[in-house]
């Protein structure tokens, strides 16, 4: 199992707010989020872990989860465990995403992390991983007018278009970075073919569905591959909050560094950064998909940020409150 540690400038004392954590679990990485909400709405994190034990390994084909891979959730959620122990936690949430939607036998990895670690486990629908992703990518965006976000998964990808926090379309479609890899990418670099293969496969996909009006939304680009694309464009040696929050990436740019990744093979790309490790067999395959929901929708470019579904799901429990 892959770990990274992200070096994230968080405070390290707790104000005296509501205190959450977060764990989702994806198809590719499973994450942390401990964080603060005052009394306004607004998160403070307090501290994020990355973990990639890739849950999804082989479910596309199979439809179901991996003995060895369930275990290697399992031990995230027991470290996890032993990491919020350090806070006073109000509330706790864990969260399956595609992996867990598809595989006939998630009952059975549930199961194992509430035996284990004593968590329960919900796995969300694909439109609430749409709205609470959203609304987390947004929380970190001031006074939001009409935004649409871009959530390329392990498993699927969640597009999103609101106006402020309410929501106007959202669309969950069965297109992630490990399926598109070990459904068309088996070559190491992959051929042109693959890659035009795998193209087709995204438009075709996109072209069934009902395609959000995105006309003067501002784009927001969350999760693992707009944030590795914003790192390696940077040439950070690994992950920088300040420099990836926030980041521009124009359509053409997408494109570049798509053709620059697509001739590299697997262990040259993981040199470029160490937010690669986990993550250097499957950012092909996230920035085709990227780069073709930008083209068939028209948009010129996106702003990257490192929130998403944690941050919605705290506001979430937050509200409730």
């Amino acid at each position: 199992m892959s770990g990274l540690h992200l070096p994230l400038a968080f405070p390290k004392t707790l104000p005296p707010d509501m205190h959450v954590a977060v764990i989702d679990i994806g198809t590719n990485t499973t994450l942390l989020l401990i964080c603060t909400i005052d009394k306004s709405g607004t998160i403070i994190p307090v501290r994020h872990e990355q973990r990639v034990p890739r849950l999804g390994q082989g479910v596309d084909a199979s439809g179901l989860l991996l003995d060895e891979a369930m275990d290697r959730v399992v031990r995230v959620c027991e470290e996890y465990g032993e990491i919020m122990r350090e806070y006073p936690l109000r509330y706790i949430v864990v969260a399956g995403t595609s992996a867990m939607r598809i595989a006939t036998n998630r009952d059975v990895l549930i199961e194992k992390i509430r035996r284990t670690v004593g968590f329960d486990v919900e796995v969300l629908s694909g439109e609430d991983e749409a709205l609470w992703t959203y609304r987390g990518a947004i929380s970190g965006v001031g006074n939001p007018q009409r935004s649409m976000v871009i959530d390329v998964g392990g498993g699927s990808t969640e597009i999103t278009v609101g106006e402020g926090i309410t929501i106007v379309q959202k669309l969950s479609l069965d297109l992630g970075s490990v399926r598109l890899t070990e459904r068309f990418l088996k070559i190491d670099p992959p051929t042109s073919e693959e890659l035009s293969s795998a193209r087709e496969h995204v438009k075709r996909v996109l072209n069934a569905a009902t395609l959000p009006d995105v006309a003067k939304a501002t784009c927001i680009g969350v999760a693992g591959t707009p944030t590795s694309l914003a790192v390696i464009d940077q040439r950070l040696p690994d992950f920088d909050l300040q420099k990836v929050a926030g980041y521009k990436l124009s359509r053409e740019r997408v494109a570049q560094l798509l053709e620059t990744l697509s001739s590299l093979t697997t262990k040259e790309i993981r040199h470029l950064s160490a937010i690669m490790q986990g993550r250097e067999d499957i950012i092909v395959a996230g920035t085709l998909i990227l780069h073709t929901v930008m083209e068939v929708l028209s948009i010129d470019s996106l702003t990257v940020s490192e929130r998403g579904i944690r941050y919605g799901l705290a506001l979430r429990e937050f509200e409730k409150s």
